[in-house]
């Protein structure tokens, strides 16, 4: 039996080598599968962290990507359907990284949008599982998208602006970390 990986089917689909097809994504505030720190925790709903948004790097997208989007999500949120906590779309082609504390901050590339998060506000809102839980996971994923914009204003819920990230992805990289308190 033959078994093909991620990134020679990726390489297939999108027409690119192996080493082409796969994207990277870093940060110098996430280390995966560690606890995020309390830079990154949310400051309210009995959290008391300082809800600084990570620094994100990204490479390797592929060709005819024509804008990014970042979601944060966490699938452990005792809710049914997980917990969004930051959605950025219309990040410009030219751009491979966010800096740390960019949410809300004017650092966001100009015509970047961030999108409405769980909590109802847009900006980022960082980890608070309910005391007691176990570690929540935190999944940061950068997408590379084949259209400029994504139709939505910044009052979009992170569900609907998923919808239209999940419509147009032409490929997508991960960190994943923990927080439990």
């Amino acid at each position: 039996m033959r078994f093909i990986t991620a990134a020679l089917l990726a390489a297939s689909i999108f027409g690119a080598t192996a080493a082409q097809a796969e994207m990277k994504l870093t940060s110098k505030d996430l280390t995966p599968g560690k606890a995020m720190a309390d830079a990154q925790v949310f400051n309210s709903f009995g959290c008391s962290g300082k809800n600084v948004s990570p620094e994100l790097t990204w490479s390797g997208a592929p060709q005819g990507t024509k804008s990014f989007a970042i979601m944060a999500y966490d699938p452990d949120a005792p809710t049914g359907s997980g917990w969004w906590h930051w959605s950025v779309f219309n990040i410009p082609a030219n751009a491979s990284e966010i800096a740390t504390g960019a949410s809300g901050d004017k650092k966001l590339p100009v015509g970047t949008i961030e999108g409405h998060t769980d909590f109802g506000t847009s900006g980022y809102g960082g980890a608070c599982p309910p005391a007691g839980d176990k570690p929540h996971h935190y999944q940061f994923t950068v997408y590379a998208l084949s259209v400029d914009k994504l139709p939505l204003p910044d009052t979009a819920p992170a569900a609907m602006v998923g919808f239209y990230v999940r419509a147009n992805t032409l490929d997508k990289a991960s960190v994943e970390v923990t927080y439990g308190r």
